[in-house]
């Protein structure tokens, strides 16, 4: 019997990213930058209000404050953000400026309007104001040759609005890894008919397209295929040709997985193995196809498929994204209940994490009761917020005691 260390290592060593690909910055959100991102030009690109109020030159306010009486200036106009027409400030003069707007010549600072009364042709100045103060000077934020986002940098919401900012309207990203998921089963029936005597919704497809999305592919749900060897053979060698990842839900464990076995065998490696853990202790994983894209076979029962997939398959996808870190997040938490664990496996059980008010402490009570139990229910999965992790020495944890835990997906 395998490690679930060492399976997971020879899934890993598969891992293959995506050629780079621009996409348009709308897009990138999400994605690893491909590229370093460099400036050609200053941001800001000139010198500009940072706030509402009066450009002036601060050292014809410096005396206010300092019992030389009240000044005054005249307003030479008014600078709107967006003023495309240069202006000069003259000695002893004001301009009222907006938020963003051009500084005129010579005007070294903005006083703001709760340091002024206001005024429209001549401002009465209420404090001095120190040169620089509330401007945003050119460069301030960028200079040209910056690098403005880094390649290996995940691009989030800041990373669009700087890209959009030094007028980059493309990016080199590493795109999304192509994931195909298809179940086989003569029992399963699609969602959209009634299942008659013996049959069972396909619940696979559904639920394993969804986890490959979360985990951030790019997902192609091609539902319940044929197990026929002419139709399943071109049905997988398409899929294989066209991804860079490929998942079979029910091809492991009797007559028909031995079938479908068989024909993915003339296209390559393809390997049926018992890891270390539960549930999903038996599964397939080899690399199919002139490009050797990595497949996974995948128990029939539900959350046996979905506990395989984040264990083996997520991981996978998180390194093909170009992710440093594929595996979870993972605190360690006190149990609230006696754990069972199967003695010689590592568990992967699912759970509620909690964290406790006062202290900080996470809590977790594990969810479905004694092992082999219960592990088709599914509705426990969905009401799991972690899974938690039990090492292969230990069959038996009790209440109170120390376990890791790993986060799934926050919902709300």
């Amino acid at each position: 019997m395998r490690s679930v260390e060492e399976q997971q290592a020879r899934v890993a060593a598969a891992a293959v990213a995506p050629r780079p690909v621009r996409v348009a910055i709308a897009e990138s959100q999400g994605l690893m930058c491909a590229e370093e991102v460099v400036t050609e030009r200053p941001m800001p690109g000139f010198d500009q209000a940072a706030i509402d109020g009066y450009a002036v030159r601060s050292v014809d306010v410096l005396s206010v404050g300092d019992g030389a009486g009240e000044i005054s200036l005249p307003v030479m106009g008014s600078i709107e953000a967006g003023a495309r027409t240069p202006s000069r400030l003259q000695p002893r003069q004001a301009a009222r400026v907006q938020t963003g707007a051009p500084m005129p010549t010579l005007a070294d600072a903005v006083l703001p309007l709760r340091w002024t009364d206001g005024g429209e042709s001549r401002v009465r100045i209420l404090r001095s104001v120190r040169s620089g103060a509330y401007v945003r000077r050119t460069g301030d934020d960028v200079q040209p040759g910056d690098v403005a986002v880094r390649a290996g940098t995940i691009i989030g919401p800041a990373q669009v609005g700087l890209l959009a900012a030094v007028g980059r309207d493309r990016v080199l990203v590493h795109p999304r890894p192509r994931l195909s998921v298809m179940c086989v089963g003569g029992e399963l029936v699609d969602v959209s008919r009634t299942p008659g005597t013996g049959q069972v919704y396909d619940v696979n497809s559904y639920a394993l397209a969804a986890a490959g999305r979360d985990a951030g592919a790019e997902v192609n749900r091609v539902g319940i295929i044929s197990t026929d060897p002419r139709e399943l053979r071109e049905t997988v060698e398409g899929q294989v040709n066209r991804n860079e990842i490929v998942v079979i839900a029910g091809a492991v464990g009797g007559a028909a997985a031995e079938s479908v076995r068989t024909v993915l065998a003339e296209l390559g490696e393809m390997e049926v193995a018992r890891i270390a853990m539960h549930p999903g202790s038996v599964q397939g994983f080899g690399q199919l196809g002139r490009d050797r894209v990595p497949v996974f076979l995948l128990p029939a029962n539900p959350v046996s498929a979905l506990v395989v997939f984040e264990v083996m398959v997520r991981p996978l996808i998180r390194l093909s994204l170009g992710k440093r870190q594929p595996m979870r997040r993972v605190v360690q938490a006190r149990t609230l209940a006696p754990i069972s664990s199967v003695a010689g496996r590592t568990g992967y059980l699912r759970g509620q994490l909690m964290r406790d008010q006062d202290t900080g402490e996470y809590l977790v009570q594990a969810l479905g009761g004694a092992p082999g139990a219960s592990t088709h229910l599914l509705a426990t999965l969905a009401e799991a917020n972690c899974l938690v992790v039990i090492p292969s020495e230990v069959d038996e944890v009790r209440t109170g005691e120390t376990v890791d835990v790993a986060f799934l997906a926050q919902r709300g």
